[in-house]
């Protein structure tokens, strides 16, 4: 394993173009920081605008269930930017709001870059097969499990799941849609 080359922690990382804070994180393979920055470059660009996402005036009740579902399709289709920042906001806000979780993702960091700092000086064998960053990852992973299980991680997840349902399911389904959109879905109602 050589250390300079796949260092995502040393120096070198900082110093090129576009790596900022994204390249000095830790990503998969064939990711790059500037895979993730173009893709919420192109969320951003792409969102609705807020006042008219949350019109009060443009939402009401479906008259059938055809008409549910053709609203959820489309403002699905529509607002799925919208959506985007509305689950990143949920998970936020979960993630602040639980102190036990943000220092169970400290403890998941800080094992990760101890693991990786151990493999940097010598290469980490464990029952004679050498491990691989998603080995380590795991390990990380094992290790901070009981930190997160303390954290309650799991009922946090499935909040999140939850509101984020509730929140655009519901936004989905009662949000009329635009004339134009109606134009391209005339469906027979059931």
């Amino acid at each position: 394993m050589d250390g300079k080359a796949s260092d995502p922690f040393s120096s070198e990382a900082e110093q090129l173009p576009g790596a900022g804070v994204m390249g000095r994180l830790w990503l998969p393979k064939g990711v790059s920081g500037t895979v993730i920055k173009d893709w919420v470059d192109r969320r951003r660009k792409s969102i609705r605008p807020w006042a008219g996402f949350v019109d009060q005036r443009k939402f009401s009740k479906p008259r059938n269930f055809g008409e549910l579902c053709q609203r959820v399709v489309r403002n699905l289709n529509t607002y799925h930017s919208n959506y985007t920042f509305i689950f990143l906001g949920l998970i936020l806000y979960c993630i602040i709001s639980s102190p036990m979780l943000l220092i169970a993702l400290g403890v998941f960091a800080g094992a990760f870059y101890i693991i990786h700092l151990k493999t940097l000086e010598k290469k980490l064998v464990v029952f004679g097969r050498e491990l691989t960053q998603g080995h380590q990852l795991g390990l990380a992973g094992g290790v901070s499990f009981p930190v997160f299980w303390l954290a309650g991680a799991g009922s946090a997840v499935f909040w999140i799941l939850g509101a984020t349902l509730v929140v655009i399911g519901s936004h989905a389904a009662f949000r009329e849609l635009e004339s134009s959109d109606m134009d391209e879905l005339l469906m027979e109602p059931v």
